[in-house]
């Protein structure tokens, strides 16, 4: 007859790859934060100090960037977001302030372009109508625009 004690003895270790090897899979597919990798390899380490060394080795020998990471977000992003957007998930991935703040410039410079892409895309007519207006510039500021810009590319509203 089996004990409690037994059965935690006799119980097989914790089958997989190991949390390195997590990490590196996850890592070789595309960028992630710091923060967003750490969430993932949690459900799989015994504690959180284990995910922390981890990472801090990953950092050391260049698996692990956030610059990297901001980067590749903003390469895949920028085309179809405005500013506002693209910072807003980047705090939401836990990017340092000094990479925002950089991003943010950056972004800043090119925003009326993207914006006019993005709207040609969508829209490609001026609208003729406040309803029309109404509802281009919602479009334009739920992508992360600002104001600012989605009014210079509407220009003033229609009568």
């Amino acid at each position: 007859m089996n004990t409690d004690d037994d059965f935690e003895t006799l119980a097989p270790k914790r089958s997989g790859p190991s949390l390195k090897a997590r990490a590196v899979g996850y890592l070789s597919r595309r960028e992630h934060s710091r923060l967003e990798l750490a969430r993932k390899l949690a459900p799989y380490a015994d504690n959180a100090d284990q995910v922390e060394q981890l990472l801090d080795g990953l950092e050391r020998e260049n698996w692990l960037s956030d610059e990297r990471f901001v980067q590749s977000l903003v390469n895949r992003r920028a085309g179809r977001h405005g500013v506002m957007r693209i910072l807003q998930e980047l705090r939401q991935h836990g990017i340092a302030e000094h990479h925002l703040s950089q991003v943010e410039h950056q972004l800043r410079d090119s925003e009326l372009d993207r914006a006019r892409d993005v709207w040609e895309k969508k829209f490609g007519v001026h609208a003729d109508n406040t309803k029309d207006y109404a509802r281009q510039y919602r479009f334009m500021m739920s992508r992360g625009f600002s104001a600012e810009c989605v009014r210079r590319l509407l220009g003033d509203l229609p009568r």
